[in-house]
């Protein structure tokens, strides 16, 4: 019955999120919504922020589930884009709200996911010297990481205008010698 209860807070306050803003859904909503007492939603989490930070994880651990790989520039870019546009109103009110941040460090860690399974995807194709990788990884990691970052937010400041999401998905088709990049900004490390 427990974890009835707590899918039933979680479905219900996205729902609750598709219709209105972060600032305008109180416990007293869900709890109304759901049925149950508030002792209940306390009982399964500490507030609303919390509640938040574990729909945002769960949506964040479905979408590197589903990409356990990804071979090119534009699948990281897919991938994360996938995460930030689930439920686009949703996303949007949790985008525009006082947590924004919950959101945010969430797309950072996917951001990071990626872009790590791809150079070691690199690696393991022989693309780029292991080596090289090892000394470097965590160098190109954050870069890209935060190249992705900075693209999905001004995608999102937009109001994700799919426009803008298929220029930006144009632009890493047009690098997808990535690799060759990459490893030549290895190489000058050395």
């Amino acid at each position: 019955m427990a974890n009835f209860t707590r899918e039933a807070i979680k479905s219900t306050f996205i729902r609750l999120l598709e219709e209105r803003q972060f600032s305008e859904i109180t416990v007293k909503n869900i709890v109304e919504e759901c049925g149950i007492n508030r002792n209940s939603f306390y009982y399964h989490f500490q507030d609303l922020p919390s509640l938040l930070e574990e729909i945002i994880r769960e949506e964040s651990d479905a979408v590197i589930a589903k990409y356990s790989s990804v071979n090119s520039i534009v699948e990281c870019f897919d991938a994360i884009e996938e995460f930030a546009s689930n439920r686009k109103r949703t996303i949007m009110h949790i985008y525009r709200s006082v947590s924004r941040d919950v959101f945010e460090r969430y797309l950072m860690k996917t951001s990071e996911y990626f872009i790590s399974t791809y150079i070691d995807a690199l690696a393991a194709e022989g693309e780029i010297d292991q080596a090289l990788i090892s000394r470097n990884k965590s160098l190109i990691v954050g870069y890209y990481k935060c190249l992705f970052f900075g693209v999905i937010i001004e995608w999102l400041e937009s109001g994700m205008d799919e426009q803008l999401a298929r220029d930006f998905r144009r632009i890493f088709r047009l690098k997808a010698d990535t690799a060759d990049e990459l490893a030549e900004i290895l190489r000058s490390q050395l």
